[in-house]
């Protein structure tokens, strides 16, 4: 008996020193696999940043960024709430605190947020460093449009390397294959004949979108292959647009005009005055009244929220009105 008592203690010694090693493998890879997946590198505009993956606090104040995070739910502690559309569902979430306009920033909010990710750009980019400086323990992303790139292939990488911080990478491909299509009909119905114009109507004027540079209708021209109806030297980035008279633009005879209302993403009490709807600027102007564009109703308008949005949902949307409008007219 007691010769078998202890072959049986020792056999359980034996068994409880191979369990306690597995256990303590089995931590040991657990926590090897948990250090390992907690972060990831990603290219951004300033380099190779390393990013909580999936973030516990994330700020936001890049507008080309919003309507993508709110599709895929993700949580903000803080963000730029009064530079978002009134459909995003921050707008309504007293939770997440407001770091104002680019105009008049609270930045200081960052500090309560404790983010450990700010998604950075657009209007904000001047506040890098003091964004940096008030979170100093959390990345700063930026993932704007750069300079010299093909704008379509930049709203792509954003999205992409967002759906790789969020794990979202096949909504992610979901967006970037709509956008897609959205330009493959869009080019499909552009009849090459037909000479564009690109314009911004703000408070009652209007403002001239050049080719390529101008701010927000510009990088149609490239992705679509527009031929333009007139160029304008000097033409800038500014968000209302070039001066440019009717004149002008009626001189040009433009075949096709593509128009932002930059008036239209705000309430009608938040709109400077003489504000008007572009439709009533351009449709019921008696200069323009003989413009091809005008005569043959081959103006196509930017979605109501694209100057508070201008991501690629947005572009989207847009190239499916530019098809819908030609291909109805074919």
């Amino acid at each position: 008996m007691v010769s078998s008592r202890l072959r049986l203690s020792a056999l359980a010694g034996v068994v409880a020193l191979a369990l306690a090693g597995c256990g303590q493998a089995a931590a040991e890879d657990t926590g090897a696999d948990a250090d390992s997946s907690s972060t990831i590198d990603i290219e951004d505009n300033n380099g190779t940043q390393t990013v909580v993956s999936p973030p516990t606090s994330v700020v936001a104040t890049d507008n080309r960024t919003f309507e993508t995070l709110d599709a895929w739910d993700i949580e903000l502690s803080a963000a730029a709430v009064s530079l978002m559309s009134e459909d995003l569902s921050y707008t309504k979430d007293d939770s997440v605190l407001d770091l104002g306009s680019h105009r008049e920033p609270d930045l200081e909010k960052i500090v309560e947020a404790k983010p450990d990710l700010v998604i950075n750009g657009q209007r904000f980019a001047q506040f890098h460093d003091d964004l940096a400086k008030l979170a100093p323990e959390a990345t700063v992303l930026e993932l704007d449009p750069r300079d010299g790139e093909d704008f379509g292939s930049e709203l792509k990488r954003q999205t992409t390397v967002l759906g790789e911080v969020f794990g979202k990478q096949d909504e992610a491909k979901k967006i970037i294959d709509d956008y897609d299509a959205s330009v493959k009909r869009a080019k499909a119905a552009y009849d090459s004949s037909d000479t564009a114009m690109g314009l911004i109507t703000s408070a009652g004027d209007i403002g001239y979108s050049a080719p390529s540079t101008g701010r927000t209708v510009g990088p149609v021209f490239d992705a679509l292959g527009l031929s333009p109806a007139l160029e304008v030297e000097a033409s800038s980035e500014d968000h209302q647009g070039d001066d440019i008279s009717v004149e002008a633009i009626a001189d040009s005879k433009p075949d096709l005009m593509v128009v932002m209302d930059r008036d239209a993403s705000f309430a009608p009490e938040e709109r400077d005055e003489g504000s008007a709807p572009a439709a009533e600027v351009l449709e019921d102007s008696e200069a323009l009244k003989d413009v091809p564009a005008i005569k043959d109703d081959k103006i196509v308008y930017f979605p109501q929220d694209t100057y508070l949005n201008e991501g690629i949902q947005t572009y989207t949307e847009f190239y499916n009105s530019f098809a819908d409008k030609l291909e109805e007219q074919k």
